[in-house]
């Protein structure tokens, strides 16, 4: 009897290291499963960053060279565009290379937008609105502006064939907004 006993003991003992030997390969299935699915899920938000780098929720800003930029569909004087920038935690554009102007006259195709220049602190010393020096950095005038036509000529523009122009700032035209990409 006592061999019957010890024999239905050890079956339970094999049953139960089986049991335990099927949990751990659920454990371990379930484990696997939720590390992939994380996985999934982190790859799907680094695809999305490239997709929208300027944030999902940003699909009308645009990106070149590390920052994002919007090109409005409305037009506004200087004052009011460089507020609606402002309002979207952006400036007006700064255009400080040659690579950036040609992104920004191939996006504004003939048509007046304005950029972050002015003169209006004093005349004739122009001015990028974020203190980038004006003096030491590429500019694109048209040929014999900025020329203060009309003694008020204080806000810069890009004009035809993307060159900039000076003209007075309650003018209405569209604008360029730029920012950094979001963290």
């Amino acid at each position: 009897m006592d061999e019957e006993h010890l024999h239905d003991d050890l079956h339970v003992f094999k049953d139960r290291n089986f049991f335990r030997q099927k949990l751990r390969s659920f454990f371990t299935v379930y484990l696997l499963l939720a590390l992939s699915f994380l996985l999934i899920i982190t790859l799907f938000a680094v695809s999305l960053s490239r997709v929208f780098p300027c944030g999902p929720g940003s699909r009308e800003w645009e990106y070149f060279d590390g920052k994002c930029y919007y090109f409005s569909l409305t037009r506004m004087s200087w004052y009011k565009a460089k507020a609606q920038c402002e309002e979207m935690h952006s400036r007006l554009a700064i255009i400080n290379s040659y690579a950036k102007q040609n992104f920004v006259m191939f996006r504004t195709r003939n048509e007046r937008f304005w950029i972050g220049l002015t003169d209006e602190n004093s005349e004739g010393e122009w001015e990028w609105i974020d203190g980038t020096d004006y003096k030491t950095t590429f500019t694109f005038w048209k040929e014999g502006e900025p020329n203060n036509s009309g003694s008020n000529e204080d806000c810069a523009h890009i004009w035809v064939s993307g060159k900039w122009n000076d003209v007075y700032c309650t003018y209405e035209c569209y604008y360029v907004c730029e920012k950094p990409l979001p963290n």
